[in-house]
């Protein structure tokens, strides 16, 4: 099973071109059409791809979570993925799939996975908002397989949400205080958690936000907002602050955001930070390459308000602060 997971800098020639690997992997229970469903992960976040080993059980687990194992000395969380999908399935799992989220690492249990394929963000669409709720809300993108299934890419920052505590604003907003600056960020992210999460972080701050859901929703609001500025005589910076992206949107991925931005010579002077699950050294270099000026792993607050605040009082047209 090892040979399906392909090394890093095979992968990272994916990064900045729109196009990516999923690994596809099954649930154990029948489509409509008498298939298995198809779920995808991309193959950045897999670290290693096992038969289930022995799980130790713990008391007080969240739901959906069955237990830990020891891999490599290190304890880490299995996640019965079946459970968040609300499948009940008679079988039981027989593949566990190791991941790295937000600088954590954790056990997927999944029925078995297929192959890996190679793709184009292009090709990867928003879910109508029927499929979106299905399986317990935790589908955020899909795409058409050869073989005439539909492959759902599922929000994991939303199962991290509900079983490892990660994103509980309650909780991290702590020491995030009022910037007093008076600016606007525009973000992107597919994950509505994520978002959540984002405008909770900026609220806090005091500071003003246009959401966006991808890659293509953002540039198009940044297109207009170019547009805007242009008629006014003015720099599109004085409009727009920063841009906060995530990396894996469906139709346009965040490293070709951060480029058309830097190629744009009406956006050029927008500093751009990254926020991303995908937090190894590999992802954060492809950023830089492609030209963020910052690459917050998610998600920290107060991490990611400091990159913000940066951001914002760097550069000529840097938000300015509130008069008390």
């Amino acid at each position: 099973m090892s040979e399906l997971i392909k090394s890093i800098d095979e992968r990272t020639k994916l990064a900045g071109a729109n196009r990516l690997e999923i690994l596809l992997f099954s649930l154990g229970k029948d489509s409509s059409a008498g298939r298995e469903e198809a779920f995808g992960i991309n193959v950045f976040k897999v670290r290693e791809v096992m038969h289930v080993p022995e799980i130790t059980i713990a008391p007080d687990m969240p739901p959906g979570v069955v237990g830990m194992v020891s891999l490599r000395g290190t304890m880490i969380p299995v996640v019965d993925l079946g459970h968040f999908c609300e499948f009940e399935v008679k079988a039981p799992p027989s593949v566990m799939i190791v991941t790295e989220y937000n600088r954590t690492s954790q056990g997927f249990l999944v029925h078995s996975v297929e192959q890996i394929m190679r793709m184009e963000w292009a090709d990867i669409k928003v879910p109508p908002t029927m499929m979106s709720n299905k399986h317990g809300g935790l589908v955020t993108a899909v795409t058409e397989l050869a073989d005439g299934r539909i492959a759902m890419l599922l929000d994991v920052e939303k199962v991290m949400a509900e079983t490892m505590n990660q994103g509980n604003e309650e909780i991290h907003l702590d020491g995030v205080s009022e910037s007093g600056l008076s600016a606007t960020i525009l973000f992107a992210d597919d994950s509505s958690v994520a978002r959540k999460q984002i405008e909770k972080t900026l609220d806090k701050l005091g500071i003003k936000h246009i959401s966006a859901k991808n890659g293509n929703e953002a540039w198009e609001r940044l297109e207009e907002i170019a547009a805007r500025a242009e008629a006014a005589h003015m720099p599109t910076r004085d409009l727009v602050n920063a841009v906060l992206t995530d990396i894996e949107m469906p139709g346009m991925d965040g490293y070709v955001l951060t480029k058309k931005i830097k190629n744009d010579p009406r956006l050029k002077d927008i500093p751009v930070v990254m926020h991303s699950s995908l937090s190894a050294e590999a992802n954060i270099t492809i950023g830089r390459s492609v030209g963020v000026d910052a690459y917050v792993a998610k998600f920290n607050p107060r991490e990611l308000s400091k990159a913000l605040l940066t951001a914002l009082t760097s550069g000529k047209t840097a938000g300015k602060k509130i008069a008390v």
